[in-house]
């Protein structure tokens, strides 16, 4: 079918240049002046000969040529297209205004050869700039939607949440959405999607199954949830990191980040970037342990100090007993001393019960 059509391209190409350069080509060449070579209807059938006969040597590196950009434009991410046909069509907008405005100068070069130079500039330039600022046009289609007149009163909807590749494998995530406390639209770009890819195909059987277990997780958001989930396909390609890139992100669209890591957390909050971080909302829903109360754990093993012992709760709070090495393996009533909380995680500090009697 392509080919059928780039013939039918170059007859009819062949038939206009005929039309137009035959007979003055035929009088250049020739003092004598013959009518039929003069006639239109015979100009334009010797023009859309010559081209058809061309056709045989050419129409397989058109047709080829043709493919090659129908493959690159296919691959290219749908933004590229868009934000570089926006910036292609401000450049001839503007090429044509001033195109326009050379037309009252009297000057035969810039009439002529003026708007095609003007158009081959400002298309390009407006290409470029289009392409190399999709990210801050597509900020402006992500950021939230500008909500209808009967809803002008209503309570303001959530921001955009922005999963990053550790809170989708850690997959509490899921459990949050399916609850309703994560509310808004949750988006996925691009890059986060590739490194869970990544690390799908690792060769290390641990990362490959956390891998997997990500993309199932995202599965399940996207198709069981009641939530809105939005694909960013653009990439930051100056930035090599995936934090960074996510930081970035949410900068361009007043996004919020969503995270379990401790240091992309920091980071968010030292760039001034919203940042929701799960552990923090499991410690929050953790039960309270306050300083003298009194609890039976198991002692597990020992400590890192010198005579402790660790315990774990339900929930896998850590209890670091004081003096419990001597109890490892057993159960044993502790008061708590003190409870340190921290992004990371919640450590309760304690001592044997039978120790504090003995005291």
């Amino acid at each position: 079918m392509l080919r059928r059509i780039v013939q039918v391209c170059f007859l009819i190409i062949g038939g206009t240049l005929g039309l137009i350069l035959i007979p003055d080509l035929y009088n250049l060449m020739f003092s004598n002046d013959i009518p039929l070579v003069n006639n239109p209807y015979v100009s334009v059938i010797l023009g859309s000969l010559i081209f058809y006969l061309i056709t045989f040597w050419a129409i397989d590196h058109v047709v080829n040529f043709i493919k090659w950009i129908e493959e690159s434009l296919v691959k290219a991410p749908i933004t590229d297209i868009i934000s570089g046909s926006i910036g292609l069509g401000f450049g001839l907008i503007v090429a044509f205004l001033i195109g326009y405005a050379l037309n009252a100068i009297s000057v035969p070069f810039l009439n002529t050869v003026g708007p095609i130079l003007l158009t081959l500039l400002f298309g390009y330039l407006g290409f470029q700039v289009g392409f190399k600022k999709k990210e801050e046009l597509l900020g402006l289609f992500l950021k939230q939607k500008r909500k209808p007149a009967e809803e002008e009163n209503a309570k303001p909807k959530n921001g955009l949440k922005i999963l990053d590749t550790s809170v989708i494998i850690d997959g509490r995530i899921a459990d949050i959405c399916q609850t309703g406390f994560l509310e808004g639209t949750i988006v996925i770009p691009q890059f986060v999607l590739a490194e869970l890819q990544h690390i799908a195909d690792s060769s290390d059987v641990l990362k490959r199954n956390r891998g997997r277990r990500g993309l199932d997780i995202l599965n399940r958001i996207q198709k069981e949830l009641e939530i809105k989930v939005e694909i960013y396909e653009g990439d930051f390609e100056d930035i090599h990191e995936v934090d960074s890139k996510l930081v970035k992100l949410a900068k361009i669209t007043n996004g919020i980040v969503v995270t379990n890591d401790f240091n992309l957390n920091k980071v968010c909050e030292l760039q001034q970037v919203s940042v929701l971080n799960i552990n923090d909302l499991a410690n929050a829903v953790k039960p309270v342990v306050l300083p003298g109360e009194e609890m039976n754990v198991q002692v597990i093993k020992d400590g890192k100090e010198h005579n402790q012992g660790i315990a774990y709760l339900d929930d896998g709070t850590m209890i670091v007993v004081e003096e419990g090495r001597n109890y490892i393996g057993k159960h044993l009533d502790v008061l708590v001393t003190s409870v340190l909380q921290t992004s990371a995680g919640r450590m309760i500090f304690a001592k044997p019960k039978l120790l504090e009697k003995a005291l």
